[in-house]
């Protein structure tokens, strides 16, 4: 059957399938396979990588309208020739579809400044099992109506509808960047610079943290705070001016500084790559907690420090597995966030769901009464 290619074709899809209770597995380049829950076997298969087209771009607006289907990196490049930018920042940019980075609400370095798609989604159109396509937001940037609709598509994994179109808030790119790697011989010596970073007047767009073991990926095996900086030249220099008074450490521009932050966000999918096993758990901390969680963990290990997420790397899914039972018991909230897909359903993956997951569980059946879609993805819960 032909893939869908316009959000009415994709609506007709779902309900089809739905009619006939069949079972759906909703995907767009499947570039988030390891991610989450396992892939259930299922009746169909419905993608959304036919749905590419930019719907409505108006530059002056700072807002862009795009179907689901679009590679990511097309819209960042379509975006940068007006020196603007949806500043996400997701693991697999090359190959992942805007609608799987809004499915599975990935995010990256720039995080801490820009927040998530929570803060830059403003509108999106999706289908249902009822072959609905339901609008929610808009175009216009301080547009609230319907908006918590559209939130609860961010980071459900397909498993409540098919993302069809999604509309951005578009942030203008920084006139000057600059980029500061500063190393340091303990974890302590790391975070008493990154508290007086966020005590200070200064506000960068990213605080990244490798732990050694992280850091020999970039050849220094210490503990590496990277500052990335933005705003005219007067305060791009200012920065330059605080950091060196806090640090040591060496100044990235141009090409250097996007390499850097590359790295950065392409860690997981590098890590996964080489590593047949490999397994990556994703704890949420306050900025207190940070400091134990990230030495708690005797590999890789990559912190967004300004915001309290830690990602750890494992080359073995068992040791994955007990370091996060060890971090329930630490009251420290955290799941298995990639792992090989024929661990899946051997792995807990999301021991503590919250007690907002009864809630969740309700939205699931009102949206899905029939458990057809997606089945198991949002880690084995839902």
């Amino acid at each position: 059957m032909k893939p869908p290619e316009t959000p009415e074709e994709l609506a007709e899809s779902m309900h089809r399938a739905a009619m006939h209770e069949r079972t759906i597995a909703l995907a767009g380049n499947s570039t988030k396979r390891l991610m989450a829950g396992p892939i259930e076997p299922a009746d169909e298969a419905i993608s959304t990588a036919g749905l590419r087209r930019v719907l409505e771009y108006e530059p002056r607006d700072l807002t862009i309208s795009v179907e689901a289907g679009l590679p990511w990196c097309e819209l960042v490049s379509m975006l940068a020739q007006n020196r603007q930018m949806v500043p996400l920042d997701p693991p697999f940019a090359g190959q992942a579809t805007v609608g799987g980075v809004i499915a599975s609400n990935s995010s990256g370095p720039r995080r801490r400044l820009y927040g998530t798609a929570r803060d830059l989604v403003i509108g999106m159109r999706f289908a249902t099992l009822e072959g609905k396509l339901v609008a929610c937001g808009g175009m216009v940037v301080k547009n609230v109506a319907g908006l918590d609709m559209a939130k609860l598509m961010i980071g459900s994994f397909g498993t409540l509808a098919a993302i069809a179109v999604v509309n951005f808030k578009v942030q203008p790119a920084p006139e000057v960047e600059r980029s500061f790697l500063l190393p340091f011989r303990s974890l302590p010596d790391a975070i008493a610079v990154r508290n007086g970073i966020l005590t200070s007047a200064l506000q960068p767009a990213a605080i990244d943290l490798l732990n050694p073991a992280g850091g020999l990926s970039v050849g220094n095996r210490t503990w590496l705070l990277a500052v990335r900086a933005g705003g005219n030249a007067a305060a791009v220099d200012r920065y330059e001016h605080e950091l060196a008074a806090m640090a040591d450490g060496m100044a990235f521009e141009d090409s250097r500084q996007a390499a850097l932050w590359r790295h950065m966000e392409s860690f997981t999918p590098r890590f996964l790559e080489k590593h047949a096993d490999g397994t990556v758990v994703r704890a949420s901390c306050t900025l207190k907690e940070l400091e134990a969680v990230m030495a708690s963990f005797e590999g890789p290990a990559l912190a967004r420090a300004g915001t309290g997420v830690c990602y750890g790397y494992f080359e073995q899914s068992a040791a994955a597995q007990a370091w996060l039972l060890e971090a329930g018991r630490r009251g420290w909230k955290a799941v298995i966030e990639f792992a090989p897909e024929e661990r899946k359903r051997s792995l807990e993956l999301w021991p503590s769901p919250g007690g907002d997951f009864e809630i969740m569980r309700r939205i699931k059946n009102l949206f899905d009464p029939g458990n057809l879609l997606n089945r198991g993805r949002l880690y084995s819960r839902i």
